[in-house]
């Protein structure tokens, strides 16, 4: 009954009801104000914690870039000649590790890795198996290090895995050189005009007995 009531009285103020149409002006000054809130008024609306979180994440991100160059600039520019390459020999011999990534060519035969190298390098490296001592070769790959392409022999002993890194040198026949880099060891010695660098995980011991064992072999097959 009472929905009956209220139809009627909708239905009459249809019917009797005046309209009138807003002055010009007027609607103009509404849809300007309509059209301003889209813009000033919503950016005003992000919260103050929000706009000052966004800015401590721009200084910070700057911050972490400034502290990333300046190791950078520390690394290379900085550090001593040998150091910088020591580091360089570490970061090959670890990334070949994480990528999986020893052999481009893998055979224990020195008279197949040898030859894999012609045409890849300016130089032939000398290439030797070291099986009969407990270094058996493994196989080798191409490398970058002391900015230029490398060779890198690689040699096992027992469960290690040894990085031999080889390019030429100028530098006339010296020494080995041991060192110790971020928990690896490593050897480095010039001769017959090549550079060697050897790096493992491997004891520093039967590292040296290793290198001894390569310059001995080297020596025999240059005379």
């Amino acid at each position: 009954m009472n929905h009956h009531k209220d139809t009627q009285l909708s239905n009459a103020i249809k019917a009797q009801a005046t309209r009138h149409q807003a002055p010009p002006a007027l609607r103009e000054r509404i849809i300007t104000a309509l059209n301003q809130t889209d813009t000033p008024l919503a950016v005003s609306r992000k919260p103050f914690w929000l706009v000052l979180q966004q800015q401590w994440l721009g200084m910070g991100i700057a911050f972490a870039c400034g502290v990333l160059v300046s190791l950078t600039v520390l690394l290379f520019y900085v550090a001593p000649t040998d150091d910088r390459l020591s580091q360089e020999v570490v970061a090959g011999h670890v990334r070949s590790l994480m990528l999986a990534h020893l052999e481009d060519v893998t055979s224990t035969d020195q008279h197949t890795v040898k030859p894999w190298f012609s045409g890849k390098l300016d130089f032939s490296p000398p290439v030797h198996d070291l099986s009969n001592d407990g270094f058996p070769l493994i196989g080798g790959r191409l490398d970058y290090l002391n900015q230029r392409a490398v060779a890198a022999l690689v040699y096992r002993r027992r469960q290690h895995t040894i990085n031999l890194f080889i390019w030429p040198s100028s530098t006339s026949a010296d020494g080995i050189k041991t060192l110790s880099r971020h928990g690896f060891n490593m050897t480095d010695w010039s001769d017959s005009g090549m550079q060697f660098w050897a790096v493992s995980d491997l004891n520093s011991a039967e590292l040296k007995i290793f290198t001894q064992l390569l310059r001995q072999t080297l020596k025999v097959s240059t005379e």
